[in-house]
């Protein structure tokens, strides 16, 4: 287990899941701060994670669907093609990612390539520079299967919570997606 830090802790634990969010540059108001003293991590997350979820503004380059299947796509393929983890759950959202994964190796060399790939991809159509993705992303390990279940429930609603969609299974760039729906 490594633990790292910038703005944030960030844990490397092989083969237990983890919880990771990752957002694109510039999605949350410049200086929007979300952790002050005696607020907890989780209500910090989901503070920010409410106002991503209700952004009408900045970037929102994950609601076209060319630059949702890629992102779905390269998470699928990290999985089945690239062997890096074993994927349970995702959303990609107009401005941000949920994933729950159990990582076969380190975040650099799993997380890092799936951002830089998307972000290379998504920049060639959307016809632009500069970054992408916000540098620093959020996870959580996961630590009993309660709380993996209450996450994995987080992740495919959220569609649901952001007014997106009905249900679930209606999301095309989630887990939970069900074409009969």
């Amino acid at each position: 287990m490594k633990l790292s830090e910038r703005r944030l802790p960030h844990w490397d634990v092989l083969g237990r899941p983890v919880f990771v969010t990752y957002r694109l540059y510039g999605s949350l108001p410049a200086g929007r701060v979300f952790r002050a003293k005696g607020v907890q991590t989780g209500d910090a997350f989901v503070a920010m994670d409410r106002v991503l979820d209700n952004a009408r503004r900045g970037p929102l380059f994950l609601r076209r669907p060319d630059i949702a299947e890629i992102v779905v796509g390269a998470l699928r393929d990290g999985e089945s093609k690239l062997q890096r983890y074993a994927l349970h759950a995702f959303a990609v959202m107009p401005n941000h990612v949920h994933c729950l994964v159990t990582p076969y190796m380190a975040a650099r060399r799993w997380l890092g390539p799936l951002k830089g790939f998307t972000s290379y991809r998504a920049s060639r159509i959307l016809r632009r520079t500069g970054p992408f993705w916000q540098d620093e992303s959020y996870d959580h390990l996961v630590r009993s299967d309660a709380e993996f279940r209450r996450i994995r429930k987080y992740i495919e609603l959220n569609p649901v919570r952001a007014g997106l969609v009905g249900s679930a299974g209606e999301f095309p760039w989630s887990s939970a997606y069900s074409p009969g729906e």
